[in-house]
């Protein structure tokens, strides 16, 4: 559901919010506008001494079941990078030391009935040792794959599938 359908009473004083633009309310009783801007969110590409990326199953919805990456929303005060790490930590038990920016791709996430604008922002990272991974959090499992095997129709959000889309191609360039 588009936020405009779902938020109809403004926060400050409850009186009911009125369009201002496509991707804002403003209620005509106290003036408050508030514009439904994009949330951060990281993903991680992870290799392993053998050049296989980590990957992982979704244990929740949405797209329960299918394959993803390491990743989740960015907290507050925290950067991009420091997410980053820290979502890997929690849905699989490894530690990244370097990571590299790589791009970023605009989505929608549904949580809540609600489709979330999203600014997904995609890393790089190399690891040493992979024998401590343990899927955890929301992932159901992890597993490496060989990046030429990869098959962007099993990842299940719609900017997951365009990275890796973008990762093959960058991996054989």
């Amino acid at each position: 559901m588009h936020f405009k359908q779902k938020f109809r009473y403004c926060p400050a004083c409850a009186a009911l919010f009125s369009d201002h633009n496509f991707k804002a309310k403003t209620c005509r009783q106290c003036g408050f506008t508030y514009y439904h801007n994009p949330s951060a969110a990281v993903a991680a590409f992870v290799l392993n001494p053998q050049r296989e990326l980590l990957v992982c199953r979704r244990a929740k919805e949405p797209a329960k079941g299918t394959l993803d990456l390491p990743g989740g929303f960015v907290d507050y005060d925290e950067t991009a990078e420091q997410a980053a790490c820290r979502e890997v930590k929690e849905e699989t038990g490894l530690t990244l030391h370097d990571l590299n920016y790589l791009f970023s791709i605009p989505n929608h996430y549904l949580y809540s009935d609600l489709d979330v604008p999203t600014l997904d922002l995609f890393f790089l990272a190399h690891l040493e040792d992979d024998t401590l991974i343990q899927a955890a959090d929301d992932v159901s499992e992890c597993f490496f794959l060989p990046v030429s095997s990869l098959n962007p129709q099993q990842f299940g959000l719609d900017s997951i599938r365009e990275a890796v889309r973008r990762f093959q191609v960058i991996s054989h360039g």
